[in-house]
């Protein structure tokens, strides 16, 4: 495997972050951390383990409609079985009627490992750039 390799595995990471969310896949969501991971969103709070993140965001968005995670402008660091990354993400989560809802920009800075099982996710900071409300129409 080389390092763009292991970039293009990183990035496919995101993704899966992203979909497993929008999708309310969640065991899907569950194959981006490790189990121990640790992840701080700030204002938004910090969770210890797999189990804590998955639940979090169970409950956070049963009650949404649409939701929209996009993930650009990745800097991936591979060093041997480590990596570091940083994303900006642009998050839109509506009210269960999508006609109201909250975008949420920011960044992610990641510590990643490789696992048996690919790329995972030991320990991420999400830093708000800006919270705001939307509506539709």
């Amino acid at each position: 495997m080389t390092v763009r390799d292991d970039r293009q595995d990183i990035r496919d990471l995101l993704i899966r972050y992203a979909t497993g969310i929008d999708r309310r896949d969640w065991p899907l969501f569950r194959t981006v951390f490790t189990e121990d991971c640790e992840l701080d969103y700030g204002e938004i709070g910090t969770w210890h383990g797999v189990d804590a993140v998955v639940d979090f965001m169970v409950t956070a968005h049963e009650l949404a409609g649409y939701t929209l995670h996009r993930i650009t402008n990745e800097s991936v660091d591979v060093d041997g079985d480590t990596a570091t990354s940083r994303a900006y993400i642009d998050g839109l989560i509506m009210s269960a009627d999508n006609n109201s809802g909250v975008n949420a920009t920011g960044f992610y800075d990641d510590e990643l490992v490789r696992t048996d099982s690919g790329w995972r996710i030991r320990r991420r900071r999400f830093t708000t750039v800006l919270i705001r409300t939307v509506s539709a129409g």
